[in-house]
């Protein structure tokens, strides 16, 4: 089979994706080309593997059988500008990552970490045994995670939290799904049951994906019912929550904290583009990260070898994993 592949980063994995070269498959590396040489590509291809497609590149692959995005969220796949024999599918693993990193910020914010860190390299110690009026930080033990969305990101971030000692909690859309046996919860609610999750959680983690209905699902009511000392944790999407909402909440130390690794634009939008507009940055209370928590090599690694094993999938005319639209298969003359 004839594939493409435009992925910057999964270029980095060639040898998980062929096998070291032994798939049979013809590879076409396309992460640096132009759209016009993409388009190219695209026309004879039988695979394409991308985090992105707009809908002129996709009317262009006439007989493609199987677009496999490289992450979990298709969003930037123009799905309904595929030929309608083309399969979507996408990849997950970055569950232990993202939840190492929700550990790692939690404990940040809870050990004043990025205060005592300007400080230090400003010349000055702040510490208790210099300066007893200084505020002592607090373990994760008994305290409470409330975790929105218990998808696969979710359910890593309870087991990470609840091997600290926290006590957990969920809400997701259906409360009456199976919850793994491993997972530690002492309750699931429906949507209906995030206010009482904000109210009662000392850490709360968003794992859930941006759609109309959670866009600015959290907002300056909803800010006002977590405590002063409570930490708000975002590894979903940035417009999860209303951006002049958090930064006056933050600012005001209305909350305790709060670790961002997703904002309200990319890059990518255009040229400067930082993420955000309010200052953010002069906070000593937020712990901010370019949307890279679940950026790890093992990540990446696992996804490869999975797109590899669905393109083995297709080949061999098997079933694939991970659809999320099944390609219509035309009649025969």
């Amino acid at each position: 089979m004839r594939i493409v592949l435009t992925d910057p980063i999964l270029t980095r994995f060639t040898d998980e994706l062929t096998h070291g070269g032994a798939d049979g498959h013809d590879w076409d590396f396309l992460a640096d080309r132009s759209d016009a040489d993409v388009a190219r590509h695209l026309s004879t291809a039988d695979v394409l593997v991308a985090s992105r497609l707009d809908a002129a590149l996709a009317g262009t692959a006439g007989r493609l059988r199987l677009a496999h995005v490289t992450g979990a969220g298709y969003d930037r796949i123009a799905v309904d500008a595929l030929p309608p024999g083309a399969s979507v599918c996408n990849t997950f693993h970055h569950g232990p990552s993202i939840a190492e990193h929700v550990v790692m910020t939690t404990l940040m914010l809870s050990r004043r970490v990025p205060r005592v860190d300007r400080l230090m390299r400003e010349g000055t110690w702040e510490s208790v045994a210099v300066d007893p009026g200084v505020a002592l930080g607090a373990t994760l033990t008994g305290r409470t995670v409330g975790v929105v969305g218990l998808g696969e990101t979710g359910g890593q971030v309870v087991r990470a939290m609840t091997a600290l000692g926290m006590r957990a909690r969920a809400v997701r859309r259906d409360p009456n799904a199976p919850v793994p046996g491993d997972l530690r919860l002492d309750r699931v609610d429906g949507e209906d049951g995030l206010d009482d999750l904000l109210a009662g959680s000392d850490v709360v983690v968003l794992t859930v994906p941006l759609t109309a209905a959670t866009t600015g699902m959290i907002g300056p009511a909803r800010l006002s019912l977590m405590g002063p000392h409570a930490l708000l944790i975002n590894v979903a999407r940035g417009p999860l929550v209303q951006e002049d909402a958090l930064f006056d909440a933050l600012a005001g130390r209305r909350i305790g904290g709060a670790g961002l690794d997703v904002w309200w634009s990319h890059p990518k939008d255009g040229a400067g583009t930082r993420g955000y507009t309010r200052p953010f940055h002069t906070l000593d209370n937020v712990v901010m990260t370019p949307h890279h928590s679940g950026h790890t090599r093992e990540t990446f690694a696992n996804r490869a070898h999975e797109i590899a094993d669905n393109i083995g999938r297709l080949a061999k005319g098997e079933p694939l994993t991970n659809v999320v639209r099944e390609g219509r298969r035309t009649a025969g003359p």
